[in-house]
């Protein structure tokens, strides 16, 4: 019994996932090695319970010990669970809700604290196994439905999750929990593109269906992979990089959501500011942010709790966390002088919503390079973030022509396509990044002579160009069906009077 337990868990090991620069894939500039290994950091990696039956039966007979968990890299992952949900609740809600006029203020805390909850709890009914067990290139398969398997209470033993180090792991339930509070914040983004006029079960409902078909998808097609003790030998390399999601096989880097999370719900945003339609008195009258105070305090706590995002890809407590973390740092202070710069020079004076909106940019740009690059490209992608996210807000929002409320593409949209691309380029080892693993075996790096930034740049667009599409897709069909269903707007006179009052009876302020 106990040698079948031990075979279990080494199995369910196996299956990890690969977000930290370290063990992160780039193009070679040869093909035949950059499609010979996984390629793309990402921020999440699971351990699956079938995790890679070719590299056990490849393995030595001799039964292995059963892996421990590492206590550092478990509570170290617990902590930045916590400062995620810090980022949400109540970060993102105080940033979003200071943005919109005081009778609807409620209203936003409401959809961010609540769209939280439902996706948090989707993904410990099916999210989690969709996103990270073995299925195909698109989804993964239903082995964790209901989180079964993660732990056998009878015997108290607990499935462990893959790292990005070979034989190093952490307790299945921390990672599961980890990616959870990803899932969260993701779709609660969504909610600034459509603030003030959309109704309260419409938004819920829209994000049931969109994390379902949009969210997971993205998740298994960058993130699941199988694991670096899956690739024991050079046999079963090919094989098990087949296994992994679509993205991570083309290669892609994204350390911790560049696709996955800000391109993905930004495209979303953007479809539902369409769908929904313009606010009632949209470009005749002053929508102006009822508490700038809020916002910057919203924005403080986004920068808090982004270092357990960012720097908590990395899956364990390494060099590779602490570089995602001073490149958190660095790429989001450079982007608040990047936006206030640029508004100097614009309108001749820098605003306490430009530094706050430029923070956030320069998080988001950072996102998918955090561990993927060196601190001198972080500096670079957080300047250039700040400056042309300023361009997203004004510029590009004019030519698109959609009420985006609270600039959710603008930000999120620009900003996560300029870091997924600039990642390509600044992970290259001769401009000071980490570079990419180019053999899993033996988890070698690509070397500096043979490091492609056009391909890998290429690579990078591809992954850009497939969130953007499959996130419009199915962002069109959800907000369809919600609209033929329930309805996606409240009335012009609930809409007047604020949806703090109409939709929830209450408000945030008593004069």
């Amino acid at each position: 019994m106990r040698k079948l337990l031990a075979s279990l868990a080494l199995g369910l090991a196996a299956l990890g996932v690969f977000g930290v620069s370290h063990a992160q894939d780039t193009t070679a500039s040869e093909p035949v090695a950059a499609t010979a290994v996984a390629e793309a950091p990402s921020a999440a990696a699971p351990a699956a319970s079938d995790a890679a039956p070719a590299a056990a039966e490849a393995a030595p007979a001799a039964a292995a010990p059963t892996p421990v968990p590492n206590k550092g890299d478990t509570a170290w992952m617990m902590v930045c669970t916590i400062l995620v949900i810090l980022m949400v609740i109540p970060g993102l809600a105080l940033f979003y809700g200071g943005l919109v006029r005081s009778k609807n203020m409620l209203s936003v805390l409401m959809q961010v604290m609540v769209t939280f909850s439902v996706i948090v709890v989707l993904w410990f009914v099916y999210g989690y196994s969709l996103a990270f067990t073995e299925g195909n290139a698109f989804i993964g398969g239903l082995d964790r439905l209901m989180m079964k398997g993660v732990w056998d209470n009878t015997a108290g033993t607990f499935a462990n999750a893959a790292t990005f180090s070979k034989g190093v792991y952490i307790p299945e339930i921390v990672f599961a929990a980890f990616q959870a509070t990803f899932a969260g914040i993701t779709c609660a983004l969504i909610v600034g593109a459509f603030a003030e006029r959309a109704k309260f079960s419409a938004v819920l409902l829209f994000m049931v269906l969109w994390f379902t078909f949009s969210y997971a998808p993205m998740a298994h097609m960058v993130w699941f992979w199988m694991g670096p003790d899956a690739y024991a030998s050079a046999d079963v390399a090919a094989e098990m990089t087949g296994k992994a999601g679509l993205l991570w096989q083309w290669g892609a880097l994204d350390f911790a959501g560049g696709t996955v999370v800000h391109i993905n719900a930004a495209v979303a945003g953007l479809v539902g500011a369409y769908m929904i339609g313009k606010r009632i008195g949209y470009g005749k009258e002053a929508f102006t942010p009822h508490s700038l105070t809020l916002t910057m305090v919203g924005s403080a706590l986004l920068w808090v709790g982004w270092f357990g995002f960012n720097a908590g890809s990395a899956l364990e407590a390494n060099g590779f966390a602490a570089l995602a973390f001073i490149n958190t740092l660095a790429a989001t202070a450079a982007a608040v002088i990047g936006w206030i710069l640029g508004e100097s020079l614009l309108k001749g004076k820098a605003s306490m919503l430009g530094a706050a909106s430029g923070a956030v940019a320069g998080l988001v740009a950072i996102t998918p390079a955090a561990g993927n690059v060196g601190i001198g490209g972080a500096l670079i992608i957080g300047l250039l973030a700040g400056l042309i996210c300023l361009w997203g807000v004004t510029g590009l929002k004019k030519l698109l022509g959609a009420d985006d409320s609270l600039d959710v593409f603008g930000v999120h949209g620009v900003g996560g396509i300029l870091g997924a691309l600039l990642t390509g380029v600044f992970n290259s080892p001769n401009l000071g990044g980490p570079s990419a693993v180019a053999d899993w075996v033996t988890v070698g790096m690509v070397a500096p002579a043979d490091y492609s930034i056009v391909n890998q740049v290429i690579i990078q667009a591809k992954a850009v160009g497939l969130t953007v599409v499959w996130s419009a897709v199915v962002s069109i069909i959800a907000f369809k069906i919600v609209d033929l269903v329930i309805g996606l707007r409240v009335s012009e006179e609930e809409e007047r009077e604020g949806l703090d009052i109409s939709a929830h009876g209450e408000t945030a302020y008593h004069k």
